[in-house]
């Protein structure tokens, strides 16, 4: 029997570490926990997730814009750094790049003589918080797009983002690669093998010369330092392996859950907005997250071995929205609620083999419970179980926030926290009952979180229930009314939970006579199948008594399906 506090519960004797352990940047990293996205682009004037590429840089004029209200806004929310986009997938440069016309040094803002990535690298610093980038390798406005000349194109914005703006703690590369554009006006669609065509290993080369302390995050086959985890809903896998296999595809269950024998390390980043779009769109401004869903969110990031990277997008005057901002800081203050008494450092530890008991000496309440494993020697637990003390009875506790009847107490890593009832116990018992190697736990933390409100879905039935819907075809909706209508808005919810039926592509016709058909509107929802929220179709008002909506293509199956639909 080893009686010990809660903050040295790591073995007295020297261990070698095992398996692959995290660098001294990926450790720097780890211990931000949490950081934020910034999108801001021409699309935040377009109303739009996915610019084409044809643009018109004059729309990009803020009226406002204010890098330091950003920055502070995210470090009152608990952000310890900020990631830019500083070029999405329109080609669109926030930077004055010497290798385009196509950025803010020909748009009205500030005469041409703005730079948004030096304003906001700037704030950082004076709010002491970090600066990285994200750079989009796809390009929907470059000319040369898709054929060698673009590789050497992309190396030089991205040397002018390392070079000129200060330390960069991470370089983010975004997944979407090739499809339809403008391509300097070809208008086509250009098709890349994203395993070969950017040729990564130089890339990375420069990269790791020019910022010897950035992580660079690529979900390709060549390993970056870090992983997406295969969703931009804001959870990571229950079970979440630091581990990759060093080459090879990624399937999703790879990137969710990690893989428990990789061989280089490589833990996940949870992406997510506090939106449901990552582009600022005004109809979503009751739509922010609520305090519930944002700690929801972070009990399934940084409570699951992750890191929580979370998107503010830019209003078009140039700030983050007051509902943004007001939910950033209230989500901050609640952590600190949540965290602010660690009840283990008071109780006695009682730790014999791989169990320890921490004893309370009285009835206790409580509803989280806290472990981090020290790292440095390895990610090595893979099982434990919680059990608490009530009554004089041995009851079992199993992570609340952990679907399909599972117990949810799998890996710890870095730092793992587990949400039940609130319970009311003398004791509690933590034993790992399964590991690679002789756990090394470095802390533990029992805590008592305040109640909060579930989130209150939306009242009433699904607007389509109104709706006289019909099918003509596997691809084709059909919706129509007995009277003329005046539409100007077309929404459609996707299915959501499978990827069959997604629409991605879609055309939208209308007609007063089942014979006469006018083309509303065509084009894609970008990014669906990653962030499956409403879309928006807009279109000038038309008087219209039936409504088709083709799939013109689909992102899996055959057939067209769609989670709700409404009309305005």
């Amino acid at each position: 029997m080893v009686l010990c506090s809660c903050m040295s519960l790591t073995a007295q004797t020297k261990q070698e570490p095992f398996g692959p352990v995290p660098s001294e940047n990926q450790l720097r990293w780890q211990d931000m926990e949490m950081y934020a996205f910034i999108h801001y682009s021409l699309n935040t004037y377009t109303d739009q997730e996915w610019g084409f590429g044809n643009e018109d840089p004059k729309l990009f004029n803020p009226s406002n814009l204010d890098c330091r209200q950003w920055a502070r806004v995210c470090k009152q929310a608990g952000m310890k750094g900020i990631i830019f986009t500083a070029k999405h997938h329109c080609g669109f440069c926030m930077w004055p790049s010497a290798y385009t016309e196509y950025s803010v040094k020909n748009a009205p803002w500030k005469n041409g003589k703005g730079d948004v990535v030096r304003e906001l690298a700037d704030a950082c610093r004076e709010e002491g918080l970090k600066f990285a980038v994200y750079l989009s390798p796809w390009d929907r406005n470059h000319k040369d797009y898709g054929r060698p000349e673009y590789v050497t194109y992309f190396r030089n914005q991205l040397r002018e983002l390392l070079t000129q703006y200060g330390d960069i703690f991470e370089v983010w590369f975004d997944g979407a690669n090739g499809g339809d554009g403008w391509y300097g006006g070809a208008n086509e669609t250009r098709k890349i093998d994203r395993t070969t065509y950017y040729q990564w290993p130089e890339t990375y080369k420069m990269i790791r010369e020019l910022q010897p302390t950035c992580l660079i995050w690529n979900d390709g086959s060549d390993r970056g330092d870090l992983r997406w985890v295969g969703t931009e809903a804001g959870n990571v896998g229950e079970t979440n392996w630091s581990l990759m296999p060093s080459k090879g595809d990624t399937p999703w269950h790879m990137l969710h859950y990690g893989v428990e024998n990789g061989d280089v390390w490589c833990p996940g980043e949870t992406n997510t907005s506090i939106r449901p779009g990552w582009f600022y769109h005004e109809t979503e401004n009751e739509h922010v997250k609520s305090l519930s869903k944002l700690m929801d969110t972070y009990y399934k990031s940084v409570g699951r071995n992750s890191t929580l990277l979370l998107n503010f997008p830019i209003a078009p005057n140039g700030r983050i929205h007051p509902n943004d901002s007001l939910r950033g800081i209230a989500f901050k203050k609640m952590i600190d609620e949540v965290f602010k008494m660690n009840l283990a450092e008071k109780a006695r530890l009682v730790k014999e083999g791989r169990t320890t008991t921490i004893d309370f000496g009285r009835p206790t309440t409580f509803n989280r419970f806290l472990a981090e494993e020290d790292i440095t020697q390895g990610q090595r637990v893979k099982k434990f179980t919680l059990e608490a003390l009530v009554d004089g009875k041995w009851q079992p506790l199993k992570d609340a926030l952990v679907e399909d009847g599972k117990d949810g107490l799998t890996t710890i890593g870095h730092r793992r926290i587990i949400c039940f009832p609130t319970v009311t116990a003398t004791q509690l018992r933590f034993t790992i009952t399964d590991s690679k190697a002789e756990p090394i736990i470095k802390k533990l933390g029992i805590y008592l979180a305040p109640e909060l409100t579930a989130d209150i879905p939306d009242s009433g039935e699904k607007k389509s229930s109104a709706l006289h819907i019909f099918f003509s075809s596997p691809t084709q909706m059909m919706i129509d009314w007995d009277t003329d209508q005046t539409l100007t808005t077309f929404r459609y919810l996707p299915p959501q939970d499978t990827k069959d039926g997604i629409i991605t592509h879609y055309t939208l016709w209308g007609s007063t006579d089942w014979t006469n058909w006018t083309k509303l509107a065509s084009g894609e929802f970008s990014n669906i199948v990653n962030n499956p929220i409403w879309q928006n179709i807009t279109f000038p008002a038309t008087t219209v008594r039936i409504l088709k909506l083709d799939a013109d293509r689909l992102a899996a199956g055959s057939r067209m399906g769609y989670g709700d639909i409404d009309i305005k």
